[in-house]
């Protein structure tokens, strides 16, 4: 195979060719959606990309991209302009009781980079194709038979396909429509609230991460290619120990609790989110001409950066086994080898990252240990 697949358009079936019958419907338009559509259209497959969201978000979310993800990215034609932005030399500088204890080099294996500007490559390498994702587009229901998939909208339009994909993400309607379970577990309160600032008189040559003899600490990490830190931190609770719901105000009174560093002041809180423990894997990858990929499929700690990329490396899987359904290999037997090869994978990566995240647990009590115990 070469470097980037042969463009489709220039084949006999374009990626979305007007009054072409849809081959795949893919639900969802993050990094695992998005990688099955390019991998899809140059394959030569007519793909559509629907999302419920009113347009992209520009959030860091996950902001790592290991070797493995380049290499597929590198056959998508990607690749490059990622490495273009990203940073490939992380330094982790980890304070503790407000003192600067070491510097921890952590790069080597991929590139550090936002989910948001991953997305945005992907989407211009799909346009280029001649797909654009439709937003506002909710699914509402799905019905199959042995020809093809109909997947009913929100707004009372009607999509049929020969296959459809759902990578929707963790709460996913596509599964919740297929009767898929999602086994394992939630904790019920928050493990972190997480955020976009800016950080002004802060250094951007390291990924900051203080810790406390107390318990709690809080992260801040220099997304490449913007003046933006990615904020991690322990949640904050009032007076009668209940959780405060994540705002720049709390997000500064972490800081100031951990980093000691009353001459920052952080600013512009574009993302305001939290993160708690799923630990969970659905009972099947399939139904019939159904499939799940990504967070759609799988959900496990942070620890390790495995997340983004395990869905990226379903997405390539799942490509290689439509493609050949679509070049009529096989039938049954070729649409097996999908949920064969990745229902394994994702078990083990949810066993891995509950390991790696209980071990980052406990390292950060330690004076200048940090999310490294999560990569080791």
């Amino acid at each position: 195979m070469t470097d980037v697949l042969t463009d489709a358009t220039t084949g006999s079936r374009a990626g979305s060719r007007a009054g072409a019958p849809t081959d795949v419907l893919i639900v969802g338009s993050g990094p695992t959606g998005l990688t099955l559509a390019c991998d899809l259209a140059l394959r030569g497959a007519v793909v559509r990309v629907i999302d419920q969201r009113s347009e992209p978000h520009h959030e860091s979310r996950g902001k790592g991209l290991r070797q493995s993800s380049l290499d597929v990215f590198r056959r998508l034609g990607v690749a490059e302009s990622l490495t273009a932005i990203g940073d490939g030399e992380v330094v982790l500088r980890k304070y503790f009781d407000g003192e600067h204890i070491n510097d921890t080099p952590a790069g080597g294996n991929g590139i550090l980079i936002g989910q948001w500007q991953i997305e945005a490559a992907l989407r211009e390498r799909l346009a280029g194709l001649g797909v654009t994702v439709e937003y506002g587009a909710r699914l509402a229901d799905i019905t199959q038979d042995a020809a093809g998939v109909r997947a009913e909208l929100a707004d009372g339009g009607v999509i049929a396909a020969r296959y459809l994909a759902g990578c929707d993400g963790g709460r996913s309607t596509t599964r919740k429509l297929l009767g898929i379970p999602f086994e394992g577990s939630t904790e019920a309160e928050p493990a972190m609230v997480v955020g976009d600032v800016r950080a002004p008189g802060l250094s951007r040559d390291h990924w900051h991460q203080w810790f406390t003899s107390e318990g709690g600490g809080t992260m801040l990490c220099p997304m490449p290619g913007t003046d933006t830190f990615q904020l991690q931190a322990s949640p904050e609770t009032d007076g009668h120990g209940r959780l405060l719901p994540p705002s720049l105000e709390s997000f500064q009174r972490l800081f100031d609790r951990h980093a000691r560093m009353p001459e920052i002041r952080l600013t512009d809180a574009t993302w305001l989110s939290t993160w708690r423990v799923n630990v969970r894997v659905a009972g099947r990858l399939r139904e019939g001409r159904a499939f799940l990929a990504g967070d759609a499929a799988h959900v496990h700690p942070i620890a390790g950066g495995l997340g983004m990329n395990t869905g990226i490396e379903d997405a390539a899987a799942l490509a290689r086994t439509l493609g050949a359904a679509l070049a009529g290999q096989n039938g049954e037997e070729v649409l097996d080898t999908y949920q064969s090869e990745r229902l394994p994978a994702a078990t083990e990566v949810v066993a891995d990252t509950a390991r790696r995240y209980e071990r980052v647990v406990e390292a950060v009590r330690t004076p200048g240990r940090g999310i490294e115990a999560g990569l080791e």
